[in-house]
Formats: C-alpha cells, sequence, structure tokens
C-alpha cells in the first residue's frame, strides 16, 4: 500500500499529514519513545536485531524505555523539550529485521536447493 500511495503525489499530500496526526494522537512520541520501540521483542527475529544494533543505539533503546516506564508509573507525559519530535522518529530497528528476514528466507532457499551430481562420461 505504501508503494502504491508514494507514486500517486496527491495522494501521498493527502496522507502524510494523516498520517502524522495519527502518530501524534498515538502517543507514544510523549513519552518519548520512537515508533521501533513499539515492537514486541518476542521472536527471534527482533531479538537478533537487537543485538545487532550498535552499543549507543542499544542504550539510547533501554533508556527510553525505562524513562516510558517510569512516565508510566506515575501517570505524567514528559514535557515538550523532552518528548520525540517527528523529525527525531526514525526507523533504526526495522531495517535490522528487514535484512534478518532476507538472510533466513536465503537460507531457506539454500536449505531446500537439491544438487545432483553429473554423471562422468566413459570415453
Amino acid at each position: 500500500m505504501t508503494k502504491f500511495i508514494t507514486k500517486r503525489p496527491w495522494l501521498k499530500r493527502w496522507m502524510v499529514p494523516l498520517a502524522n496526526w495519527y502518530a501524534d494522537a498515538a502517543g507514544y512520541r510523549k513519552l518519548g519513545l520512537r515508533a521501533d520501540d513499539l515492537i514486541p521483542e518476542e521472536s527471534d527475529t527482533v531479538m537478533l536485531a537487537l543485538k545487532r544494533l550498535p552499543p549507543k543505539e542499544a542504550y539510547d533503546r533501554v533508556f527510553r524505555l525505562r524513562r516510558a516506564f517510569q512516565c508510566s508509573l506515575s501517570h505524567q507525559l514528559l514535557p515538550k523539550d523532552q518528548q520525540t519530535k517527528p523529525e527525531d522518529d526514525y526507523l533504526y530497528l526495522t531495517p535490522y529485521i528487514k535484512e534478518i528476514e532476507a538472510e533466513s528466507r536465503e537460507r531457506g532457499d539454500l536449505e531446500a536447493m537439491i544438487v545432483n551430481k553429473r554423471k562422468q562420461n566413459k570415453s
């Protein structure tokens, strides 16, 4: 659906403000989180992607999650200057997840491959 929208400039101009409004209304930015912080960690793919994160990004993620949890417990939002701005809300974990999924597809294709030996000619 994303490709459909991005190929049509008039539809993209209409959808981008709507998407920004929806992301703001979701409330995770008011707790200092990014969109990729909301991805559940239960799958092996996500766990492996988290291990591949650079140390600073992994530390920042843990900090954001702990700070959001503390805000949630105290029923307060972060001050405006500490909330995540739309330009700071980029996908930092999704590229790793896509890379791991592509690797697993490739591994599956290679493991399913059948190799036949050539018969040698007796000449």
